[in-house]
């Protein structure tokens, strides 16, 4: 593992075996292996609100209709991009630009040349362990349909 890149404290971060996939080019990924970064812990999905003043963004409690809180995943995956006006694509092409991902998104770790954590599913084997140990938003939100915007 000597010569790869970690984060400042790396002792968050795994020093588990990376699948041989992410020793690719972003753009040689195959969808499947791109969609697999994702760790599911929902936090895409949170809405965010700006201030019109200041231009300030702020996240709130409340995640995308779309967004099953029960698994933290796309309830319409397929569609989203029909259903969510303003739904993104998160692609190996735009991932760098995206600065309101969080840190810990798989996505952006990988685009920025960092390991996955312990947690992600892709490390741990389980889809669980990021609801457990990592940054998931299950249990934290509600759900858009339900909330006063």
């Amino acid at each position: 593992m000597s010569g790869m890149k970690r984060p400042i404290d790396s002792r968050q971060w795994s020093m588990t075996e990376q699948p041989a996939f992410l020793q690719k080019p972003l753009h040689q990924m195959s969808a499947q292996e791109w969609e697999s970064l994702c760790d599911g812990c929902g936090l895409c999905c949170q809405i965010r609100l700006q201030d019109e003043d200041s231009g300030e963004i702020v996240l709130s409690n409340v995640a995308c209709r779309y967004l099953d809180l029960g698994c933290n995943r796309c309830s319409d995956y397929a569609n989203r991009f029909r259903n969510v006006a303003d739904c993104v694509a998160i692609t190996p092409h735009n991932v760098r630009e995206m600065d309101w991902l969080p840190h810990s998104c798989g996505y952006r770790l990988v685009a920025f040349g960092y390991d996955l954590p312990d947690w992600h599913p892709l490390i741990s084997g389980e889809t669980e362990s990021v609801h457990r140990e990592g940054p998931s938003m299950r249990g934290h939100l509600i759900s858009e349909d339900d909330a006063d915007l």
